[in-house]
């Protein structure tokens, strides 16, 4: 028997993928914004001069980039969820957070220790601290540095995100999966939710070259 592709559980079904979309996009851009402030608070951890401080922040990004992601969030919600009693969204949140802020935490190093070490020094120099040295010069150098890394980053939590069907978040992958257990249309559902993915992608993709270039321009 020949398959017959039927593309109106789609056109029907719209409203359904579109509530998982959002769901998708919200839980990713909360857990950027969560992921941002962890990543820049441990990436000037690991070149701390404190031996404590930088082992800590170590120890934070090796561990957590060893693990693969459907770990954290299986651990998180069934373990520390059960704690904080935080649900199938806090815990998509909260776990993709804790797994992009490795991540972002060495774009954030990365970026400090590409200003020249004698902005630092001519800082001091001039009667500043170390916190206000790197606060008001290194870290919005470094931050500039950063800003397209820090986008890519978002582009590749979008696509992480997906795996938060695993603790039930209601998001684009377990709306399809669902969709596609009752009606077996596989073949159409997946197709369409891989167009979607690559659709949002792209498009974020190209607005951060544009992003990109004119930041180029404005450096010179």
């Amino acid at each position: 028997m020949i398959y017959q592709p039927d593309w109106s559980i789609i056109t029907n079904n719209l409203g359904i993928f579109w509530e998982g979309l959002l769901l998708t996009l919200r839980i990713s851009a909360l857990s950027l914004l969560l992921a941002i402030p962890i990543g820049i608070i441990v990436g000037i951890g690991r070149i701390s001069k404190n031996r404590l401080i930088k082992f800590l922040a170590s120890a934070y990004v090796e561990i957590i980039r060893g693990i693969p992601l459907i770990v954290i969030l299986i651990w998180i919600y069934f373990v520390l969820g059960q704690f904080l009693k935080l649900g199938s969204f806090w815990g998509s949140i909260v776990s993709l957070a804790f797994f992009s802020g490795a991540f972002i935490a060495e774009i954030v190093r990365g970026g400090i220790q590409s200003i020249p070490k004698g902005q630092m020094e001519a800082a001091r120099s001039s009667g500043m601290t170390h916190f206000q040295a790197m606060k008001l010069i290194i870290l919005p150098q470094a931050i500039r540095k950063t800003l397209p890394p820090m986008a890519s980053q978002f582009i590749l939590l979008i696509k992480d995100s997906s795996l938060v069907s695993t603790i039930s978040a209601v998001d684009l992958t377990l709306k399809a999966t669902n969709l596609a257990a009752v009606s077996y249309r596989y073949i159409e559902i997946w197709s369409f939710v891989a167009v979607v993915y690559f659709a949002v992608t792209f498009t974020l993709s190209l607005i951060i070259r544009q992003f990109e270039k004119r930041l180029l321009k404005n450096e010179f």
